[in-house]
């Protein structure tokens, strides 16, 4: 039976990827996200729903998993396009409010000033409009939800995502497919650069 093989070999079950936390099919994300071994009920009731000044934590388990399966930016590519099949993503989100405290980050950009650049501008231009330069290594700090919610609004929420243009937030005129109002993180770090920029969005960029 596939409960039985070694968790290292159990990377595919019911149309999701274990290694990943992604699925093929809504039902089956939800379905694999509701199993204890892949997401901790104390660990979801923690997580922020939206903006932390205004929203409150998820009531259950099944309300997680039924509202993390329904986003798809986990496995998205900027412009609407899906890295795979699997692009139900029930993963938890790690950057999320839940974890180290802000005055932990605000420790770590000392000396850093945090600007909001202009739609569709890189962080290479924003910063040299304030006549500084964009600190291409502190971009890992600014790239998780709390320093995102901190300083722009994310009123539709904050997801993991990829793309050169982030950390951002999605403009309100931005399509509908592209979620206007929320805030990305990239999630990989070592992918981060200020030079990434897109129409749709407004990038939070570490200036010195």
């Amino acid at each position: 039976m596939v409960s039985l093989l070694p968790t290292n070999r159990r990377t595919l079950l019911l149309g999701c990827n274990l290694d990943s936390q992604c699925c093929n099919s809504y039902e089956y994300c939800v379905s694999c996200c509701l199993n204890p071994s892949m997401t901790k009920e104390a660990d979801v009731l923690k997580l922020k729903v939206a903006k932390p000044v205004t929203a409150g934590t998820y009531a259950n388990i099944f309300d997680f998993c039924m509202g993390r399966c329904r986003h798809s930016s986990a496995s998205v590519v900027h412009e609407n396009a899906y890295l795979s099949d699997f692009h139900h993503c029930f993963l938890v989100q790690q950057n999320s409010s839940a974890g180290s405290t802000e005055s932990n980050f605000g420790s770590r950009l000392d000396g850093i000033n945090v600007i909001l650049g202009r739609q569709g501008e890189s962080c290479s231009s924003a910063c040299r409009a304030k006549g500084q330069s964009c600190v291409p290594s502190r971009l890992s700090e600014l790239n998780k939800c709390q320093i995102l919610q901190k300083y722009m609004r994310c009123k539709n929420g904050c997801f993991p995502s990829l793309g050169p243009d982030q950390p951002a937030e999605v403009v309100d005129e931005a399509p509908k497919n592209l979620n206007p109002g929320a805030c990305l993180y990239m999630q990989m770090d070592d992918r981060l650069t200020c030079d990434g920029s897109h129409q749709h969005t407004r990038r939070l960029c570490p200036c010195a």
